[in-house]
Formats: C-alpha cells, structure tokens, sequence
C-alpha cells in the first residue's frame, strides 16, 4: 500500500472523466458510485467488470480507479490460483484489480460472490495439528479483459458491467504524460469524492428507491451520495439498465436458454418434465446430458424473470407449494397482490404432497408477451393443489 494524497477542497467529479475512456455519460455516473462505494466501510460492493477491445485503456482504467482510492506498487496482478490466495490478497490492500483475464473458474465466480458483501476461508495454521487461522474480508474488486468474463449469473448480478470503444491512434497519448496530469488532478478528485460521501452521509436517512437491486445497500448509498454531482434518479436508471444489460447477455449465450427460445418459437405454451426437455430442441455445445443437470441449470438461470421466453420451473426440492416470478412492469401491484394472498389461502387450507408426488410436477415455459401484468404466473407445484 502507499500513501494516498491529501485531498483539496473545491475539486469537481468532472475532472475525472478526461482521464477515462467511458462510453456514455451512464457509464461515467456508475464508475462514480464504484469509487464512493468502494469509500464505504464493509460493503457491500459491486464488482466492477471492465471489457473491450484491444486499445481501449482497460488496464489504465483499473490502474487509475484503484490508484485513486487505494494506491500500491502493484495496482493490477494475476488471477491468484485459489481461494487462500484471494483472501490473502484481500487481507493486504483494500481495492482487488485482476487484469487481461480470459475467463473466470467457477470457484472464483462463487467466491468473488461471497467477497462482495463479505465472506470467510479457514485453514490450518502452519506448523500446528488442530490450530485454525481465519480470514474475513469484504472488497471492492476490479476485472478486465478483452471479453465479458462474468458468466455466472449470481455474480453478473452483483456486478457493475462496462465495454470500452478502442481509442483511435489519433486520440491516444502518452502514458507518462496522463499519468502526470493525472497526479495534479488526483488530490482534487479525491477531495470531490470525500465531499460526495460526506453529503451521502447526511442524506442517506432520507433516501428512498422506487424499487431495491440485488446490492442494495450500495444502491441507497450511491443514491444518497448522487445528488452532490448528479440529478436525483441519475444513478437509479443507470444502474437498473446496467444490470438488465448485463443478465440479457448471459441469457443471451447461454445453451440451455437458447434452447428454451427455441422450443418457444412457434407455440404459446409448452409443458414436460425435465427428461422431456432434453428430447426437444437441438442438442447444442454446453447443454446439459441428464435431467438433474438441465433441472440445476434452468434454476440458476436470471432469465426466469427476465429473459423474453419466460421459463416457469420446478425440479420437485421446493416446499413451498407456489412461486410466483415477476417482471419489470409498472401498474401491477394490487394484481401481485392479489395473487400473493390467494396463494397464502390455498396454503393454509391445502396440505404439502409427498415429496414423491411432487418430484412429478411438470414443467411450463410462457412466452412474455401473453402475460400482460408484472405477474407472470402462479407455478403449481403438486397436483392436488392444481
């Protein structure tokens, strides 16, 4: 770690923006909030996932971010190669930036998820039988490469997602140069940042969001912290738009969600089981062989809310007798609710089906555009219920 600057008063966020290559103005805000979340102590943080061409700045970019808020000899590293080494890494420096990533093992999508809002690894201590040693953190995290490497959808959704245009040769300049006028601007910055979270500070009891994301104490504190650079509902719309962006991408490329548009193409509806599934549709690369794997696959899937062929699911573990999945749709509240107490009513009135039964239930797939209200469906999930 090294020393940071000692901030100045009467800097702007603005001076920031000449020294990043950002796409939009949105782009900007949400970089902005990164850093004022990244201020907050004990998160939690949304990653921040930096993609694009090569020469479009993605290591300067995480250079400068983590330069600004938490400076070291050695701004970006290397994947580590397990999960002790991540949490060492994150015992040493408060800001993780990986750089030129390729892709991301499922381990470290699943604990990146956990270091977002805080997790744990426990080993032995060296040299000892039974001593145990403990790591804690929760951490601000930064990923590059040249293509979107969050796959997992759990992690998609807590992350922050930007694609960075290539800089024409026209437009670049030196590194050493931007680096020094990046020096004399830093201490200005970082005072405009320090005023941004004094002012969230203060607002932060008064905040109210039409409607909580997955992340969403750092939601309510970058809303809090806006209003000292942006219109109130800036951050809110930008955000919200980032993260549908960002599971529509996944959904996008993944097989098994490809298969389910497919199948939904030319009909209103569908109904099987899982093995029934995997008989229709073509067999594409990286679907699932058994009906267990397609059964955890299409429940790990964002799109069961989001995607424009909605999937309604059910592999027979849940409880709980009704699901009820919704969408982004505004003026359909009462009908939620509605929907919500007929469901408590059949509870209280109908007994559970024999785990048994209910590992028959059938599955159903229902295209968008028949369900007109932000309900999309009451899933049944035994049939004496039906």
């Amino acid at each position: 770690m090294q020393p940071l600057p000692l901030p100045l008063r009467g800097g702007s966020i603005e001076a920031l923006a000449p020294f990043v290559n950002l796409a939009s103005d949105n782009d900007f805000v949400l970089v902005v909030a990164w850093l004022l979340g990244a201020l907050r102590a004990g998160g939690p943080y949304p990653v921040l996932s930096v993609a694009g061409e090569q020469g479009s700045a993605k290591t300067v970019l995480s250079k400068l971010l983590r330069t600004l808020i938490d400076p070291s000899v050695a701004p970006v590293r290397a994947l580590p190669r397990d999960e002790r080494e991540l949490f060492i890494a994150a015992s040493n420096g408060h800001v993780l930036a990986f750089d030129n990533l390729s892709g991301l093992p499922p381990w470290l999508s699943d604990t990146l998820c956990r270091l977002t809002s805080g997790g744990a690894f426990s080993t032995r201590r060296l040299f000892t039988d039974q001593d145990e040693i403990l790591f804690t953190a929760a951490r601000p995290v930064i990923l590059n490469g040249i293509e979107d490497v969050i796959t997992c959808p759990d992690l998609a959704d807590r992350a922050i997602l930007l694609m960075l245009a290539p800089i024409a040769e026209r437009q670049r300049r030196p590194e050493h140069a931007l680096w020094r006028a990046f020096e004399l601007a830093r201490p200005h910055i970082l005072g405009a940042l320090l005023d941004a979270a004094a002012h969230g500070l203060q607002m932060l009891p008064q905040v109210r969001l039409k409607r909580l994301p997955r992340m969403a104490d750092f939601a309510l504190w970058a809303a809090a912290c806006e209003s000292a650079f942006r219109p109130a509902g800036t951050l809110e719309a930008a955000y919200a738009n980032n993260r549908r962006n960002a599971i529509e991408n996944i959904v996008d490329a993944d097989p098994v969600a490809a298969c389910v548009r497919e199948i939904m193409a030319d009909r209103a509806q569908w109904t099987g089981s899982a093995s029934d599934l995997l008989q229709v549709g073509t067999n594409r690369s990286g679907r699932p062989k058994n009906p267990r794997g397609l059964a955890g696959r299409l429940r790990r899937e964002p799109g069961v809310g989001r995607m424009r062929d909605r999937l309604l699911l059910d592999s027979g573990i849940y409880r709980n007798p009704f699901e009820i999945f919704g969408v982004d749709r505004p003026g359909a509240v009462g009908h939620r609710e509605a929907l919500l107490q007929q469901r408590d009513d059949l509870l209280l009135t109908q007994p559970l089906a024999p785990a048994r039964e209910r590992r028959a239930i059938k599955w159903q797939l229902v295209p968008e555009h028949h369900l007109p209200t932000e309900v999309l469906e009451i899933r049944v999930l035994h049939p004496s219920l039906a």
